[in-house]
């Protein structure tokens, strides 16, 4: 084989793994899935508001990738409890601390940050409308590695660091009618203009 072919073989099979990993179409929860992975939240959050919404997303499961949307507004002064007093006050690296938690948890179950922007102005607003300082987008492969990147994170203590940043978040999941987010398509340009790269440095 060539030089050539050995690059395009190596990219093709980089491509596939990608495509393996990055998912968005599979079979919905089962019951029992559901059932298990309620008692896992609950196993260590006692907040039966929020395990009955986690609950209503589950039971709309249809297998495939979804985005949630995130709308944050910080606190004045980041509130941790007595034992974290010696992180400071600031929300916005309190936020930073959540942010660079979250990392490992999302991408090892297919998840991916999209889109973070920070409010930059106002235009049109509603009286009494809710002020928010950024908003996010959070790929999911799924509802079912939403859940089980909702028990690990259940499961340490790095929600601490998100809640002493935010006063209030609107957080809901949404289906993209037109994205001009194109991973798989990106992921393969970048793949391919490496092996175009490689192939003409080693001729």
């Amino acid at each position: 084989m060539t030089v050539a072919s050995i690059i395009a073989l190596v990219g093709v099979l980089l491509f596939a793994l990608f495509l393996v990993w990055y998912g968005g179409s599979g079979k919905p929860l089962t019951e029992q899935e559901i059932t298990e992975g309620l008692q896992a939240l609950r196993a260590n959050d006692d907040d039966a508001e929020k395990i009955a919404e986690v609950e209503q997303l589950l039971r709309k499961d249809d297998g495939k990738e979804f985005v949630m949307q995130n709308l944050v507004r910080y606190r004045p002064k980041a509130l941790y409890p007595p034992a974290y007093a010696h992180l400071g006050d600031d929300p916005r690296a309190a936020d930073k601390r959540y942010g660079k938690a979250i990392v490992w948890p999302l991408v090892k179950n297919g998840n991916v940050m999209i889109f973070i922007a920070r409010r930059s102005g106002s235009f049109i607003e509603p009286v009494g409308a809710d002020v928010w300082h950024y908003v996010a987008m959070v790929r999911y492969r799924s509802r079912r590695d939403f859940l089980r990147f909702a028990v690990e994170t259940e499961r340490s203590d790095l929600f601490v660091h998100k809640w002493a940043a935010i006063e209030k978040t609107h957080v809901f999941p949404v289906k993209p009618l037109i994205s001009l987010v194109f991973v798989r398509g990106a992921v393969a340009a970048v793949l391919i203009l490496v092996g175009t790269l490689l192939t003409h440095l080693l001729s």
